[in-house]
């Protein structure tokens, strides 16, 4: 009768090593931006254009009276609208990866299991943030003005992807939990929509009736907007800011631990 062996031990992987397969993910999902030039001019430099002139000089006048006054309103807003909508995509990519199995084949190889979602998740917060400074860019030609310095706009734009990083956990949630790619599609769009168009993006919340100025004055994305107004153009930060990072940490402390899980049930 012979004895069975014993399994060996999996080989633990150091927090180095799972940082290198992370980041060299990361750049994979960075490559079809190399390969598809026309994305990211069109996410970077196009549609920050068409946005601005749509929303500003067109609507602008008839919103605020002075187009340069709702320019410097309705910045931060877009600056928001826009890394809410690049975000919530996060989930469509992971969804179509899973499908053609490309996560199958990642997982043959020895890397960490967990290397293609936080790849993703990096790639994601690398292309909001050129995003973010193209739209910062273009509405500085146009006249925008950072009027609290240097150090406030770089904790804006720190604030705005940490609440982008909390967010994406729950895209690559639905991405993961999905059937089919419809239904990731029609998610981002039925969230985007209450959660940009019903707030102060655009417009002050004043205006609003009341039963939607209470939706618009709780909304996170109305404190999130508010908390980058104060930090480039100045006036009362309040607690905006803390409603922000707060809404970032709960988002990310419900929603990872929930789309890790889903992950290693799908692949």
């Amino acid at each position: 009768m012979t004895a069975l062996a014993a399994p060996s031990p999996k080989h633990r992987l150091s927090l180095l090593t799972v940082s290198r397969h992370c980041l060299t993910l990361g750049g994979r999902n960075l490559l079809h931006l190399k390969a598809n030039p026309g994305e990211i001019i069109g996410f970077a430099v196009v549609q920050p254009l068409i946005v601005i002139a749509l929303l500003v000089y067109v609507f602008g006048g008839a919103i605020a009276g002075n187009t340069d006054a709702y320019l410097q309103f309705a910045l931060p807003g877009l600056i928001v609208q826009s890394s809410v909508t690049a975000v919530l995509t996060t989930g469509t990519g992971l969804h179509q990866d899973i499908s053609n199995g490309l996560f199958d084949r990642l997982r043959s190889l020895p890397i960490a299991r967990i290397a293609p979602l936080i790849g993703h998740l990096i790639g994601t917060l690398v292309r909001v943030t050129v995003g973010l400074v193209m739209l910062l860019a273009v509405g500085a030609v146009q006249g925008f003005e950072v009027r609290t310095g240097l150090w406030s706009l770089l904790a804006g734009l720190l604030l705005i992807t940490l609440f982008a990083a909390g967010l994406a956990w729950l895209s690559m949630l639905v991405g993961l939990a999905a059937k089919s790619a419809t239904t990731v599609h029609m998610f981002s769009g039925v969230l985007a929509v209450p959660l940009t168009f019903c707030s102060n993006v655009f417009v002050k919340t004043d205006t609003m009736p009341g039963w939607l100025q209470a939706w618009a004055d709780i909304n996170p994305i109305s404190q999130e907007a508010t908390a980058l107004r104060a930090l480039v153009s100045g006036g009362p930060v309040g607690n905006s800011v803390w409603w922000t990072l707060g809404w970032s940490v709960v988002m990310t402390a419900v929603f990872a631990p929930l789309a890790i899980q889903a992950y290693r049930r799908r692949v």
